[in-house]
């Protein structure tokens, strides 16, 4: 199954996720997309497959993937302190993939009904759901 985690800004969220998921599913196909290279850098040091930086790498992917996984700003344009184009967060919404987003209330985007909750038990939540998700499509 193709997941694929995009995150921004340093990409420790995206890396903590993509070592969780590495760990929970060994077989799994991971790339990463970052929105710059030090958030690709992380993600690769995460255990991700293969990686890609930038506005077209999300595009392509995106139409790649079954699984998209990351924080809630790649669906936002100019989310992540701008690092989201408005192509990215069209192509993430568009994508015939199942989306897992990790709620960060950040970037001026507040999701009601969402604690502040550390975003290691965040990450733990996503890669339970991505783990059946997988599960169920077997």
């Amino acid at each position: 199954m193709d997941i694929l985690i995009i995150d921004g800004q340093g990409g420790n969220l995206g890396k903590l996720l993509t070592k969780r998921l590495r760990e929970a599913l060994p077989q799994a196909d991971i790339t990463a997309v970052g929105t710059n290279s030090t958030a690709t850098e992380n993600m690769l040091k995460g255990g991700a497959d293969r990686a890609a930086t930038g506005e077209n790498a999300v595009i392509v992917n995106a139409r790649r993937a079954k699984i998209i996984a990351g924080p809630l700003g790649i669906v936002i344009a100019d989310a992540l302190l701008g690092e989201v184009t408005p192509a990215m967060a069209m192509a993430v919404g568009r994508s015939d993939a199942v989306r897992v987003l990790i709620p960060m209330n950040r970037c001026d985007t507040l999701v009601a009904g969402v604690g502040e909750r550390p975003m290691g038990e965040l990450i733990e939540d996503a890669v339970g759901r991505i783990v059946a998700l997988l599960q169920k499509a077997d």
